[in-house]
Order: C-alpha cells, then structure tokens, then sequence
C-alpha cells in the first residue's frame, strides 16, 4: 500500500519584489553595514587601554551573540525562556523536544516511545520542520529538509546556558522562516572559577547517560576551556527500538573588557533501530509495543560534527559588532532489508530475480544502504547601536549546503552480470544558498510605548539533479526572493502591565520532499498577536491571542513516506486561531503552580482532496495535527531548602491525522490524552571533596496511561478486489508512547 498524496488547489499568487531590485537592495545594505564596520573599527583604535572587566560585563558580552535573534521579556513577540537551572532538573537523558514539553501550545513525541532518538517537536500545530532552531545564531534545520534532528545532538542539554522559544513568525531569524515557532540556544555561558561534574542516570527500558563535564574557569581573566562527553543508551519501549549516542562538546572562550571570542567543536555519531514506520491499529491493540521489523541491522547511522567562531566586539556603551562562522559536516546511511521486492528495476540492473510471487512478478532479497553526505557553511555578521531610546540590529547571514543523495546494495541474494557489492543505485546532488539581511530596532516612543520594527530580506537559490531513492528523475534549479516585514508596538500600563500587539510576515520556499512529490509553490504566513503580561512580585500571567493566516501553506497530508518523513501538500487558503495563557503563580513559601493552557482552530478553507477517485470540495475541514486544546500545569512544592518536587500534568485534545475531516475519513482521528509526571530534586552540599551532590528522580506516565500521541494516515485504492470499480479505502499507523518508567541519576558537582 503506498500512501496516496492528496490533489490539492494551488493557488499562483505570490509576494515576490522584483529580484533585479532586491539585488540592488541587498548590495546597497551589504555595502552600507562594511563601511560602517570600517568607520567603527578605527574609531575603536583611539579608546582608552581596557579596565579590568567585571562579571556583569562578562554575562552582557555572554548574551550578545544571540541577541539578534532574540527579543527582551517587554517585546512584542510572544515567547517563552528556559534557564540552564530549569533545563537540570529534568536533564536524565531525555531529548531537547521532551525538556520543552510542558511549555505553552508544546506537544512532544518520539519513535521509540521513551524520549530518547529520534524525537520531534510540535509547536501551535506546526511540526518541526516548520520550527526555526538556531545555536549562538547558526542555523541548525537541514537546509534541505528543514527538519532538526535532534538525535545527532545527544546530551546537548548539558551543554545548554538557556534558551528561548518564541510562537508564531517572531524575530527575524537565520535559516529557514519559521512557520510555527523559532527555538535558538545559547551554549555555556564563561564561569569564573573552575569546576567539573560527574553525572550518571539509570532508568526504565536499559536507559543511561553518562556525562563528564569540565571547566577552568577564567585562567589569567582572560580563557576559559570547557569540554565534556556523553553517552546515552537505550533499549526504548519500543522492541529493539535502541539508541546509541555518542557525544562531545568543547568550547574555548577568550574575553576582556571589550572583547569575546569563543570556538567551539561539537558533535556526536549516533546509532538507532528504526521505529519510523509506527505500527496498524491492529498491532497496537495486539502488542503495543511490537516492531514489525525484524532484520537485525535495520538501523540509522550517522554522524555530525559541527565547528563554530564567534568574536563580539563592543567598542564603547553604544556599539557593538559580532561575527559567526559555522563549518557543519554530516555523513551518514540507514540500511533497510527489503524481501521478496518485485520492484527488481528499482535496482538499475545490480540484482537479478530469484523466484517469483504468486502473481507470477519476480522477486528476490536485497540489503540496501541509503546514504546522505553534506557540508553546510554560515557566516554572521551584526552590528549593533543603542543608547537610552534606541536599540537598533543590522545583519547579514550567508549560508551553503551542498549535499550528495545516493544508494548502495551492499547484498542481494543474486547480483546481475557484471554487479558487485556496493554499487549505487541511484544518485542526486545538491547545492542551495541562502542569504539574508536584516534590520531590527525598537524605539521608545514615550514613557510608555515602544516601537518595534523588523524588515528582513531572504534570497534562496536552490538546485537538484540526478534520480531520487526510487529513480526518478529530479530537476530543480529555483530561486526564491522573499522581502519579510514585522512591526509591533508595547504600551507599559504601569511597572508591572504592558499591552503588546504585532503583526509580522513569513515566506517559505519548498523542501526537497516537496519537490519530488510535484510541490514548488512557497507559502506566505501573515501573524497578528496581541499580548497582555502582568507581573508581580508573587505572580506572573501572560496572555495573548493569535491569528495566523496563511497561503498556499503546505499541510502535513498526514502520509510519511518509506522512511517516516511526512508528506505535505498546499492547501490554498488556511488560518490558525487560538488563545494562550500561563502564568506562574507562588501560593506559599513552600507551594507555586505554573499551569498554561493553548486553545485553538485550525482550519483548511474550501478543501480539494480525491474521494473515491474524484476530486471533492469538502469544504472548511481540520488541519492535520493541530489540537484545539493543549494544557500544562507544574505543582511545585518545596518542603525544605534544598529540595523540590514537581506533580507535571499535560492534556492534549484529539488530533487529525488527515485533513479529510472525519466525517469521510473512519481511521483519521487521535484521541486525546491525559499524562502525568513526577519530578523531585535534592541537592546535598557537603563541606568536603564535593561543592555539591545532586539527586534527580524523574517518573513518567506515573498513572501508566496507554496513549498515542503521534501517528499516520494514509489511503488506496481497493481496485484490484472490485473489478471494475474505484473504491478509496483507508489506514493509519501510530506511535505509542511509554507507559509507566522512570529515569534516577546523581551528579557529582567538583
């Protein structure tokens, strides 16, 4: 059964400046920001000599080189900060996307069912695809794919100084537009004194981490180095659904009273057994936890290094400069056993047939290799002024990928004539180049309003030749010019109100899964959000209300294809609505809850999709995994000094798994769940050899819930049963989750 994708409406119009005058725009500002960076960098000649730095110059230059894609806690951008102590207290070897998923309108699921591998982030109904991550500023979405893998940044979160997710189009950022959401993370911040940390965590399903981490701390006040490496193992809840991360983190950091650079190497090879195809409602009510795959070496096997420089340079109070240069290189296979094929041509002549199937087709056994080797490079570069009523960011980021699809038959059970081991199947290339500049500034208007201004330019070129994985022909060479405003305006009621409302404009071209399926329109998002925040010295309520509305936005069709990636298709005209709100609010000295809750309609205006192999107008229908309710709460008690517990609720209402409606479809819907954990933290702090003993127990699903809160929905045609007739019928697949498990682990602080 091969999943049908869904005919959809296209709808031609695009928002396109011409590209002759965006090109001029582009040389006239590239050459714009380099006089001014010259004027600036002999103005700095004639400073005075450098004064001894302090540590609150340190944690300034620190924040710096995210600051241009970040926003402050009064802009009106609506987001959310994680700080490196919150993202502790629940670090047992959990993914990044499971450490975010109590925050609002999060949903977090992974294949393997136990958080750990391969996991995926949904924000605001947008899978992560359409979530723009970024690291110190670098891109880290595949520039093809636009997915982030997460499983080639095993134990990332222990290396993680803070990080801020922002909902809707946000900030203009580098890397692909985000659509849904933008995650960007700061690494370690520099410390002063020296330390180093052992930590151990042992769990359900043969779940470990194990993490060395040190630091020198300022040697001379100038340097400062910090490495550490990890190893993550486990069995998953899923059968033979293994993951092995292996992972190293090293950072050098250079800083006085003006300057800091930093380098930093990170990377790690990971190792997984496929779950990516999920399991039939028939298998799930047998043996939730079944893996219909079987050969022993059907795994994902890849490895990522990454390379990064950064220099901030702060002349004088008002300016400041920063550069980021990135070197990025992954390489890597997936080996897969397909028995009996019939399709010997896909093989180009490298296997021949062995038997035949019952309908007399030949068929035969093959092991193949499906191979990805890319290189992506990224440079930075921004510069900032300030000074009591204006801050005001100008940037450039340039990035390449270049990348090589190919296919191997590493055995066969009898290779062609002239065939041996190894020799490729299919073949493509790829090169895509992205450039982008932007200016950002927020003027203080008066006392109580501030202005917020963002207009970025985007230019994509994007080129593919050769033959996909199942050899066909793939030709793109296409460019894309997007021009992406945003304005937004903040009135301060008093010292602890302020009102916020935005608008801001996102364009997106199309990911190679697009184009091979025949999709090459881009999609524009036009966000409005209006925002309310109080807070108070034992509360903090935020709330704001949305409306996205899109064009020719490309809707997950609820398909994947043969190695789980979804398939997507335009849908025309689509809009998303919704409210959300959470607030932290402190009952007692012991007692504080942090609930937050996400309601929201998604919809597909005027839908098109084949019904029984006509092309139907089904009207306004649901878009595909976008929840009208998500709700979280933390109940934290700390019943002495030194130690916290947190009850974590999560609800999440029924999802799509196509947009068909299921009022057509019998299969497409996902029933909602309810889930609970229990997090406690204690921390010892001894007079000797330790400056501190931390204790972490994590318990998840303490209610030992059967959910599922991630699947797959596909369609065919029942034609060769009904001669003569065309009969749509339909399926799904899901991905079940871990019921009751726990994670325990002890770091040992030097």
């Amino acid at each position: 059964m091969k999943p049908a994708i869904e005919k959809l409406v296209l709808n031609s119009e695009t928002n396109h400046l011409p590209s002759s005058l965006l090109q001029r725009q582009f040389y006239v500002a590239v050459l714009l920001v380099f006089c001014i960076f010259l004027s600036i960098n002999t103005f700095a000649q004639k400073q005075q000599p450098e004064k001894k730095k302090d540590s609150t110059k340190v944690e300034k230059l620190d924040e710096v080189i995210v600051k241009a894609v970040r926003v402050k806690p009064d802009a009106p951008v609506t987001h959310s900060n994680i700080t490196k102590k919150e993202i502790a207290k629940r670090n047992l070897g959990q993914d990044i996307p499971m450490l975010l998923n109590y925050l609002p309108a999060v949903i977090s699921s992974s294949d393997a069912g136990a958080g750990v591998g391969y996991t995926y982030l949904n924000v605001r109904g947008s899978n992560g695809e359409r979530v723009n991550v970024t690291i110190n500023g670098i891109p880290y979405n595949d520039a093809e794919s636009h997915g982030t893998f997460w499983v080639n940044l095993g134990d990332f979160a222990s290396s993680t100084e803070n990080l801020q997710l922002q909902r809707g189009v946000g900030t203009s950022t580098n890397g692909s537009g985000a659509f849904g959401a933008s995650l960007n993370i700061l690494t370690d911040a520099i410390s002063e004194t020296p330390y180093a940390e052992i930590s151990n965590s042992f769990g359900s399903f043969n779940t470990r981490k194990h993490t060395v981490k040190l630091g020198t701390g300022l040697i001379d006040d100038n340097i400062e180095i910090v490495g550490r490496l990890s190893n993550i193992y486990s069995d998953g809840y899923i059968d033979r659904a293994f993951t092995d991360l292996k992972s190293y983190f090293l950072q050098g950091s250079y800083i006085n009273n003006h300057t800091l650079i930093k380098v930093l190497a990170f990377g790690g090879k990971e190792k997984t057994y496929q779950a990516w195809n999920g399991i039939t409602a028939a298998q799930l009510a047998e043996n939730r936890r079944q893996n219909p795959l079987t050969y022993e070496n059907e795994t994902d096997n890849y490895e990522q290094n990454h390379y990064q420089i950064h220099w901030n340079e702060r002349f004088n109070e008002h300016w400041s400069t920063t550069v980021g240069l990135n070197f990025t290189k992954g390489k890597g296979f997936f080996e897969q056993l397909k028995e009996d094929t019939d399709d010997i041509s896909l093989y180009n002549g490298i296997v021949a047939a062995t038997d035949v199937n019952s309908s007399g087709d030949p068929i035969t056994d093959v092991i193949r290799r499906r191979w990805l080797d890319n290189k992506f490079y990224v440079a930075n570069f921004n510069i900032n002024y300030k000074n009591e009523k204006l801050d005001i960011i100008n940037g450039v980021s340039y990035s390449k990928y270049t990348g090589d699809h190919f296919g191997e038959v590493i055995w066969a059970r009898q290779f062609a004539p002239n065939a041996s081991i190894r020799d490729r199947y299919y073949f493509s290339d790829a090169k895509k180049t992205d450039i982008s500049i932007f200016s950002k500034a927020t003027f203080k208007l008066t006392k109580k309003f501030a202005a917020y201004l963002d207009l970025q330019g985007r230019f994509i070129d994007y080129q593919t030749q050769g033959l996909t994985s199942k050899r066909k022909p793939i030709d793109v060479d296409r460019r894309f010019d997007f021009f992406n405003p945003k304005l937004g305006i903040t009135y301060a009621i008093n010292t602890k109100n302020n009102l916020y409302l935005s608008y801001a404009r996102a364009n997106r071209e199309p990911n190679r899964n697009d184009f091979e399926n025949g999709v090459n329109t881009h999609e524009t998002l036009d966000d409005f959000e209006l925002g309310w925040r109080l807070h108070h010295s034992t509360y903090r309520i935020n709330t704001n209300v949305y409306y996205m509305r899109y064009q020719n936005q490309l809707v997950l069709t609820g398909a994947i294809d043969d190695v789980g990636a979804p398939i997507r298709a335009t849908s025309g005209k689509s809009y998303r609505l919704g409210i959300e709100v959470d607030a932290d609010v402190k009952l007692s000295r012991q007692f504080s809850i942090r609930p937050n809750i996400a309601l929201s309609d998604n919809r597909n205006i005027d839908f098109f999709a084949p019904i029984d192999g006509v092309l139907s107008d089904l009207g306004n229908t649901p878009i595909t995994f976008s929840p009208r309710i998500i709700a979280n709460n933390m109940l934290i008690f700390n019943p002495v000094k030194d130690l916290q517990v947190t009850f974590l609720s999560k609800y999440v209402g029924k999802q799509f798994l196509s947009n068909l409606d299921s009022n057509v479809s019998s299969q497409d819907v996902l029933d909602s769940y309810f889930t609970s954990d229990l997090n406690a933290v204690y921390e010892i702090t001894p007079h000797k050899v330790f400056k501190s003993i931390v204790v972490s127990a994590l318990v998840n699903n303490i209610f030992n819930k059967e959910y599922v809160d991630r699947g797959y929905y596909f369609t065919y045609d029942d034609t060769w049963s009904n001669p003569g007739q065309t009969t749509t019928l339909d399926g799904a697949g899901f991905y079940p989750q871990a019921t009751l498990n726990f994670l325990v682990g002890i770091t040992l602080k030097f």
